[in-house]
């Protein structure tokens, strides 16, 4: 019996991976900012009313801040 070491693999990869690394980065840090490096903290999710988003420091197993904990869902201006 062969090993998965032992193995031999056509050339080819079994997967094709097309991954964008920076996009999928970007998209991680959109509801966290980093307090030092390597290390990050969940921002309130609630959309202010110039369109911009809270940002302050969420409370502890919540997606919002102290101010918007009462909060249910996120509010949207345009909607």
């Amino acid at each position: 019996m062969e090993t998965r070491s032992q193995t031999n693999y056509e050339k080819g990869a079994l997967y094709e991976v097309n991954i964008d690394f920076d996009e999928a980065s970007a998209a991680w840090r959109q509801n966290k900012k980093q307090v030092s490096p390597g290390h990050f903290k969940y921002i309130c999710t609630v959309l202010k009313k110039d369109g911009t988003q809270c940002g302050n420091s969420c409370t502890k197993d919540s997606a919002y801040c102290w101010g918007h904990r009462g909060h249910n869902k996120v509010k949207n201006p345009k909607s």
